[in-house]
């Protein structure tokens, strides 16, 4: 007998080899317990695999091998509540790639669903056993399977079976969860590779999952856009400066001019302000940073384009450093502006292209100006394999109604004119769509218009519950571009204006002027209702290109009111351009971000009567406008009713309070899973931050994504919240659930959802409600 490397012999394993027509290997023993050499021979020998088909393959075949067992399979869960058999020796291996079963049904799928392993002498006698004759496994009785899971996200089934009952044993089971736990890694690459580089016995439909940049249905016919210019290689040295220099100019003057032809060329088909996308591209384009940076480097003795490349590559660095993902999201935009200046630079000019009604642009990178290069009503919907849903190309695509889905990764094999289905509410792409998928599509398609047009007509009607309790609806915004929207869905102000892109995107801080001059486009687009602007958010996580430190940990550092605190001529400024902007309007409200301590609130509060002072000094008509908190930090909670007398309302994060009462953080992917606002006890901080609020007689609003949650918004309401911000898209489903929903009904939901030890159920809870009331079409048709 052969014995492999590590492999020790023990009486528990000893059998003979059935004589049958699924052959075995030549191995007569499987280890007694998980060996380390075993493990690592075969996580060795699966590296080696040309490909990730080959590592699946390899494994299962040396498990196989090792364990003994006639049959060994894999099954991958496909993304949604279904099970795929991957991979197996021992079954008919024509049935790889096409035998599907439901998470739930049978063994495989009741390991899955409950994510516990499984072990049977008789197989046939199990309640969740089932008979698949495609798959010849009724010759199998003896059965072991066990789940293959990655942050806690079940990935697949490895199982292991044999003809006769047998007894698998605690180290069987060990050995194969030890199996299943290196697996992992392999099989989540699998699940997320090309299509190109998987096997292509999966059927004829490819879904691939991205983030959901705008919602919606559609179906259309793929555009490829062909936008590598590959800026990056570009670092030829120049020749004559002074020549470089001018082509550089050149360039920045053709793209001033190329973008205001495509605002002329769109401003007939979308609203005005929306076109402010493209004037935020202007106000990056005159940065001083970007030119100087460009200009040093020609006079360096580097070419126009290498020039180019550096400037552009240096300004979204300083970008994509934060963690912020609305900040991050604005590296892109430098990108799309370098794409534009390149082409400028190379003499090409924009079109307006009308190629059909039922186009789907796809593309590395789908940037503004590629959309704005069709007629908007010519786009069917937007993938872009690269980019964030904060980005610019999200909220353009939001803003005109385009379904969106980013962020895919690589898609191999693509087609020009091939058939997609695109959902943009949860960010899934279907390429060569079954007419089953098709028609289920299109249904939904005709559902979402029968919706937005029915939607549509709430703009102007109050957000009142059945029984008379009235909420106020608010916008959040970083950019007009984000803010205008919210007019045409029915905002009825602004309850959180980011105000830090000012200072982002500039070499040094903006002055009073230019901030005052921002400041106003948002509070007259608003006029007269409220904006409420938070005073500048950066440090720490979020540090300015020009103020350079670091920390390790910076979600704890110095960020927010600390920073600008700490930096007084600075928050001077800012509070003066607010104040000045406000002159005439009367609708601004001020907002300090991450306060941690009383004397934060007072100090500002100082500041802020000096400015006034010296503003009423100087001939300007200023007020002090109403003074808020964001409550993000529990130290705020609870200094509540010490604050509450410097203050004129609160404002509750949803985002970065559940991240500090839960002590997750959920941009890392192995703790991400575990951030959900719904947490009980998220849930039972706000209800106590609502009831303390309430005692002290202080407005109460919640911003973040918490207020756009149909399931949140039913606990919301039973804290009797009645003012709520959220992103532009979701303010009109929010008024049709909350026009549904009763006061009482809520009040009474929440009483039992308190009560309730896991988010789970409390959103089943709270779905519930919503189904009682008849409300299920409130985010998506269908």
């Amino acid at each position: 007998m052969v014995t492999m490397p590590g492999v020790v012999e023990g009486p528990a394993v000893r059998r003979e080899v059935a004589r049958n027509e699924y052959p075995v290997s030549p191995v007569s023993t499987r280890p007694s317990s998980p060996s380390l050499s075993l493990l690592r021979e075969i996580v060795v020998e699966a590296s080696r695999s040309a490909s990730l088909d080959e590592q699946v393959d390899c494994v299962v075949r040396k498990v196989h091998e090792a364990m003994r067992a006639e049959v060994c399979s894999l099954y991958l869960s496909n993304g949604s509540a279904e099970l795929l058999l991957l991979a197996t020796v021992g079954l008919d291996r024509r049935v790889a790639g096409r035998l599907r079963l439901a998470v739930g049904e049978g063994l495989v799928g009741t390991i899955a669903a409950k994510q516990l392993a499984l072990r049977l002498e008789k197989a046939s006698g199990h309640p969740a056993y089932r008979y698949f004759p495609e798959s010849g496994e009724e010759a199998f009785e003896a059965f072991l399977g066990v789940p293959v899971v990655h942050l806690g996200r079940t990935l697949g089934v490895l199982v292991l079976q044999d003809r006769e009952p047998r007894s698998f044993d605690d180290e069987d089971e060990a050995f194969l969860y030890t199996v299943a736990t290196q697996l992992a890694s392999t099989l989540e690459r699998w699940s997320k590779a090309p299509p190109a580089h998987r096997r292509s016995g999966l059927g004829r439909e490819r879904r691939i999952t991205g983030a959901r940049g705008a919602p919606g249905i559609a179906i259309g016919r793929l555009h490829l856009v062909h936008n590598e210019l590959a800026l990056a290689a570009i670092d030829e040295e120049g020749v004559d400066a002074e020549s470089e220099l001018e082509r550089l100019r050149g360039a920045v003057q053709r793209t001033l001019e190329g973008l205001d032809t495509t605002i002329e060329q769109l401003r007939s088909t979308v609203a005005a302000d929306v076109l402010e996308v493209f004037e935020f591209y202007k106000l990056m384009l005159v940065d001083e940073k970007l030119v100087t940076v460009a200009e040093h480097r020609i006079v360096a003795g580097h070419s126009a384009a290498g020039a180019l490349r550096a400037a552009v590559e240096e300004c979204a660095n300083a970008f994509q450093s934060l963690s912020d993902p609305y900040f991050r999201a604005r590296a892109e935009d430098v990108h799309h502006l370098g794409d534009r200046l390149f082409k400028a630079l190379s003499g090409d000019g924009p079109e307006l292209a009308d190629n059909g009604s039922d186009i789907v642009l796809v593309g590395k990178v789908v940037s503004v100006g590629d959309i704005a290069h069709y007629r908007p009503d010519r786009l069917a919907g937007i993938i872009s394999m690269t980019g964030s849903p904060f980005s610019h190309t999200a909220v353009l695509a939001n803003a005109l109604g385009i379904p969106a889905v980013m962020d895919t990764g690589e898609i191999a094999d693509l087609c020009e004119g091939e058939v997609v289905a695109l959902d943009g509410y949860h960010g899934v792409v279907t390429l060569e769509p079954g007419l089953v998928r098709l028609a289920e599509y299109g249904k939904l398609i005709e559902q979402e218009k029968l919706l937005d047009a029915e939607l549509l007509t709430l703009r102007d009607e109050p957000a009142v519950t059945t029984d008379g309790f009235r909420v106020t609806l608010l916008a959040n915004t970083g950019l007009l571009a984000d803010s205008t929207p919210g007019l045409e869905r029915g905002a009825e102000g602004i309850g959180l204006y980011r105000s830090e892109i000012p200072f982002m995107i500039r070499a040094d801080f903006p002055s009073e002027d230019e901030q005052a001059e921002i400041y106003g486009q948002i509070l007259a687009t608003y006029a007269p209702r409220p904006v409420t602007m938070r005073t500048l958010d950066v440090g720490g996580d979020k540090p300015l290109p020009y103020l350079e430190f670091e920390e390790e940990n910076p979600s704890l550092g110095w960020r927010g009111i600390r920073f600008t605190l700490d930096n007084k001529a600075v928050f001077l400024t800012q509070l003066r351009a607010m104040l000045r902007a406000d002159v005439g309007r009367g609708n601004l409200r001020i907002l300090l971000p991450m306060v941690t301590r009383v004397d934060e609130v007072t100090g500002t509060l100082d500041l802020l009567d000096a400015a006034v002072e010296e503003l009423r000094g100087s001939g300007h008509q200023v007020w002090r406008p109403p003074v808020g908190i964001m409550v993000e930090a529990p130290a705020a909670i609870a200094l509540l009713d010490l604050i509450a007398p410097h203050v004129d309302f609160i404002s509750i994060g949803s985002n970065d309070l559940s991240q500090y009462v839960l002590a997750v953080d959920r941009n890392n992917p192995r703790v991400a899973g575990r951030f959900d606002h719904l947490h009980p006890a998220v849930l039972r901080t706000i209800a106590g931050v609502v009831k303390e609020a309430r005692r002290l007689r202080l407005p109460v609003s919640v911003c973040g994504e918490m207020a756009s949650d149909p399931e949140a918004v039913v606990a919301l309401l039973g804290m009797r919240i009645n003012t709520l911000s959220m992103s532009s898209f979701n303010l009109p489903r929010i008024k049709n659930l909350i026009r549904h929903l009763s006061l009482s009904g809520a009040r009474a939901c929440l009483e039992e959802l308190l009560r309730l030890d896991d988010e789970k159920a409390v959103r089943r809870r709270a779905a519930q409600e919503m189904e009682a009331r008849g409300i299920g079409r409130v985010m998506a048709a269908g």
